[in-house]
Formats: C-alpha cells, structure tokens, sequence
C-alpha cells in the first residue's frame, strides 16, 4: 500500500507518494504551487521518468539484452517505490529491478529518488545503480508541473506567463508528431536573442511540446506579472520538456530530460537512443534538478 510522505525546511513544504515517487505537493508558505491532476486535463502531478523519457517508436526497442517493451515515460511511475530514509526534511525511496520489470526491460537496476527541502527550494535526485552484470543503459527525467496562475497571481491568465532565462539566446525545438516522436530534421524557432518565451495555448496547439536543448545556465523561471511562479534549476540535463494538456489546462509542466524520446533519424536500438547514460555493472550516477517556489 503506497504511503505519502511530508517534509519541510519550515518554509517550503513537499508531500511525495510512494507510489511512482511522485511530487503530490510543493507549498510556500501553506501555498499551492504544483498542480494537483484533473482527470478533465491531466491526472497525474509529477512523474518520475525512467528508464525512457518520452516514448520508443511502437513502444518497442531492441537491445544487446533482448526485446524492450515500454509505454511512455517507462516504468518507475507504475510500481510502489519503498522508503529506505527520511527525516523532517528530506526522504529516499527505493525501486530495484524484479521479473515483471525485466521482462519489459531486460536489465537489473536500482533507482534512488531523494526528495529534499532546504533554503527555499526542494532537490529531486535520482541515483541509479547498475546491480547486474552487464551494461545498463537508460535515460531518465522529471516531469513537475505547476499552477498557472501561481499563488499571488490569481487572476492571471496563462498567456501573462513566460519562461524567462537566465540569459538572451536563441530556441530552435525539433517537431513533435502526435506519437510524440521528434524529428530533428524540421525545427521551428521559437525564439530569437531573447531571455523570455510567453506562454500561449496556441504554441502548444501547434508545437505539442516544446523541446529545448542546451539552454543556457541549465536554469529557467515560470514567472507570472507580479513575478511570482517557480525556478527550476537542472544542471546535468541537456533537454529541458515544456508541456500543457490543453488548449485551457491551468498548468504547464517543466521537464528536465536526459535523453528524450525516440527520433526520426535514430534506429531502433535502445542503446543508441539519444542522451543515454550507460553504466557497467557495480557503477552508479546521480543526476539532481531542484524547483523554487518565489
């Protein structure tokens, strides 16, 4: 039975599911800043993305291992993930490879998730850990998404929001087709010597997702007229997801990527998806993003 579990710096407050390691709740001050699921929109809040980002081409992949068979975002989402630490500000759960995990992904893993409030902000790390005996390849990501309007911009609307970056540059994201596959090959620029990208339903009307790659600073705030919103920080992710549901859901999603989904230009071997991290066996990475609520 899955178990929700509460820490908090005084200041910033989170709520995690142990079912999927999901984020349920990031406050400021009692304030709601993640979006809470919809089944009219969206029902899910943040999911913990792995070992794919995105989707294979037919969710299907082969590999050194033998058939890979995942639906979109992989596995770690689907299975109660055990609680192995805690205290009043930070907890890890705990996911390790079984028979029904390798018989969709056909290698032994181990998946950290860490939660953790201090100064202001909550880290979200993953740490994964070859346990078997061969290479283990994967990708991975994060997939928070939050209230628009943020609190103390109630009344505002999601076209008064815009990413703003730490920095000026110029986005050009690849094409999305409604399997969610990226073609590489026909990009649309989105902006143009310019630190902030406004929000609009039509850009995700037209785009389904906004993939951008290598932004500058690895740093981008959600930030609303009065500038209150969230500040995600994800050094060590290459790929930065930018999602709504619909053409009037009242959140966006913020992804930090390593790795994305399958593309035109790529075959079909899981090893040769983009961004993936291999580890040989007895290795282990960690790669952390970290949201402020302002």
């Amino acid at each position: 039975m899955s178990e929700i579990v509460s820490i908090s710096d005084g200041t910033v407050g989170a709520r995690i599911d142990s079912m999927g390691a999901q984020l349920m709740s990031l406050t400021l001050g009692g304030a709601e800043y993640l979006w809470q699921g919809d089944e009219r929109f969206w029902p899910r809040r943040a999911p913990v993305l792995f070992p794919i980002v995105g989707c294979l081409r037919n969710d299907h992949a082969k590999s050194a291992q033998g058939p890979v068979s995942l639906k979109r975002h992989g596995i770690a989402r689907l299975y109660d993930h055990a609680v192995v630490e805690r205290d009043e500000s930070h907890v890890t759960f705990e996911l390790s490879s079984t028979d029904e995990t390798r018989a969709a992904y056909p290698f032994d893993f181990r998946l950290n998730m860490t939660y953790a409030v201090a100064d202001g902000a909550l880290s979200q790390t993953f740490a994964v850990t070859n346990t078997g005996s061969v290479d283990l390849p994967f990708t991975l990501g994060g997939h928070p998404a939050f209230n628009v309007p943020a609190p103390g911009d109630e009344g505002a609307s999601f076209s008064d929001y815009a990413l703003v970056f730490p920095e000026r540059w110029t986005a050009v994201v690849p094409t999305i087709d409604e399997a969610g596959l990226h073609d590489f090959s026909v990009t649309h620029e989105v902006m143009r010597d310019a630190d902030r990208l406004p929000l609009s339903h039509e850009l995700f009307e037209r785009l389904l997702t906004v993939v951008l790659v290598d932004v500058p600073g690895r740093s981008v705030r959600l930030e609303g007229p009065a500038g209150h919103g969230v500040e995600v920080s994800f050094d060590g992710f290459d790929y930065l997801g930018v999602w709504t549901a619909s053409v009037d859901a009242p959140f966006v999603a913020i992804e930090p990527w390593v790795g994305c989904a399958t593309a035109y230009d790529e075959s079909d071997v899981f090893e040769e998806k983009r961004g993936t991290i291999t580890l040989a066996p007895g290795e282990s990475c960690e790669k952390t993003f970290s949201m402020r609520p302002l």
